[in-house]
């Protein structure tokens, strides 16, 4: 899992304010094919935002950490049943401060 310093979570979570979510963790939980998902779009995107549909918010911050170790992404912000991860592509697009 990577770590992002205050500064560059500021300004991930700055870029992401207008971002829809494109992947969601429905009554299933965390899933090979929620996993699969999100890698594929962190590779097209390098900052999602993910929706969670479960009310226990200790299982979406354990889905938060076991997601991001998955796919190798940061984790910029957990607010409400929205989580926001971020993996820089082998190209990055977002420049970080």
């Amino acid at each position: 899992m990577r770590e992002l310093s205050v500064e560059q979570r500021k300004y991930l979570k700055g870029l992401a304010h207008s971002l829809k979510p494109v992947v969601m963790i429905g009554a299933q939980g965390l899933t090979e094919a929620v996993i699969k998902e999100t890698g594929h779009a962190l590779a097209a995107h390098e900052l999602i935002k993910v929706r969670v549909l479960g009310d226990d918010r200790a299982a979406r911050e354990a889905w938060f950490a076991e997601l991001c170790a998955a796919v190798d992404a940061a984790p910029v912000q957990h607010i409400g049943k929205l989580l926001l991860l971020y993996k820089p592509s082998d190209k990055p697009r977002i420049k970080l401060p």
